[in-house]
């Protein structure tokens, strides 16, 4: 975990409707990433692939998604 004085800012409206459209991710679902990511201060992606809401293939999506759109 990374200590830092400053949270993340939340992620991007754009990426959770990628995971929302693209994968299915209830909202609840996202919502348990989202909260978790900012208290570990971890990426979004690496937390719902880390908690099983997400698998290898769909994380590697996301990344590229990221890279392209972000």
């Amino acid at each position: 975990m990374v200590i830092s004085s400053t949270p993340p800012p939340p992620p991007p409206q754009a990426l959770q409707r990628y995971l929302r459209s693209q994968f299915g991710l209830s909202e609840s679902a996202l919502a348990l990433g989202i909260r978790q990511a900012q208290v570990e201060q971890a990426p979004l992606a690496v937390v719902l692939w880390r908690f099983g809401l997400i698998n290898l293939q769909q994380f590697e999506q996301v990344l590229a998604w990221q890279d392209a759109n972000l």
